[in-house]
């Protein structure tokens, strides 16, 4: 299987387009020891040839144009991307969808909740229906094995299976609509399986950890873990107000290298980094405590072969 980071920030990217905030300004300086990223995107491939994006970030064309293996490569209008996996309905994970509406055909799988808010509920997704065939949607169940498919419904050897980590839907899904879906098919994790046997776990917003979920964690040869804050408190020291991360639905780093310390066979990689945490900075204790405990911090760009 292959793996490529295409972002690694968290929703606003880093720098944030708004933020002045310590980091923000720093590498807007030029004097910060550390790297601008985009917004978190993850694309998988079992052959190189038709590859899979796990959600689709707002900064996706950019990405892609940053990616040769996801340029066109046959004909006048052709791409490798084959599908797409989303995890959630955060504006962050599916706006990129809205990029790739030029009739392109495309699988996209997700949840029957996520589903009807993108299908039902919003009417510019109907840019992905302008003709038939244009997107395919295939639902799948949290705790259930699935294969990921091309639009024309043949495997690609990749098979996924989703775990319900929240149950909170985005703020703009209508306190009318949410009664209506599932609480578990809010907000999910994956991994994924290539036929060599090699596991991707792919969790890039976890409010919470059991056993049973560390225990498939640590059977995976690649983790990519919610690396959103630092501190529970981070956004209220950095703004003077807000919510604490747990109340976004993240777990703090400084707390997960504790909960996770046990694990040890995955390669441990923090992504979906906000861009006020301050183990962005490579020159801070903070980071240096991520690499001390054998965690690494994601950056755009890096590539893997399971």
């Amino acid at each position: 299987m292959k793996v490529r980071i295409l972002g690694s920030a968290a929703g606003g990217a880093f720098p944030q387009w708004n933020c002045a905030c310590a980091n923000c300004s720093a590498i807007r300086a030029g004097s910060f020891s550390g790297k601008p990223r985009t917004q978190t995107q993850v694309a998988i491939s079992q052959d190189g040839h038709s590859w899979f994006l796990l959600g689709a970030s707002p900064d996706l064309r950019m990405q892609i144009e940053a990616t040769p293996e996801l340029h066109p490569r046959e004909g006048l209008r052709q791409s490798p991307i084959a599908g797409v996996v989303l995890a959630n309905a955060d504006v962050d994970h599916v706006l990129g969808l809205l990029l790739l509406r030029e009739l392109q055909p495309l699988r996209i799988h997700s949840t029957s909740s996520v589903r009807r808010i993108l299908r039902e509920d919003n009417s510019m997704f109907g840019m992905l229906q302008r003709i038939p065939n244009q997107a395919s949607w295939t639902d799948f169940e949290p705790g259930k094995q699935f294969d990921l498919c091309n639009p024309q419904g043949e495997p690609s050897g990749l098979r996924c299976q989703a775990y319900s980590l929240g149950t909170h839907y985005p703020a703009y899904v209508t306190a009318d609509r949410q009664s209506q879906l599932a609480p578990g098919e809010a907000s999910l994790g994956f991994v994924i399986q290539a036929p060599s046997g090699s596991r991707l776990a792919y969790m890039p917003a976890v409010p919470e950890l059991d056993d049973g979920l560390l225990h498939q964690l640590d059977s995976c040869d690649l983790l990519f873990f919610d690396g959103t804050f630092w501190s529970d408190d981070e956004l209220i020291r950095v703004q003077r107000s807000g919510q604490t991360a747990r109340q976004m639905g993240h777990i703090p780093v400084e707390n997960i290298l504790t909960r996770l310390a046990g694990l040890r066979r995955p390669r441990k990689i923090f992504l979906h980094i906000n861009n006020t945490n301050p183990m962005l900075d490579e020159a801070s204790p903070q980071y240096r405590q991520v690499r001390g405990a054998g965690w690494e911090v994601a950056e755009d760009g890096w590539q893997f072969d399971l």
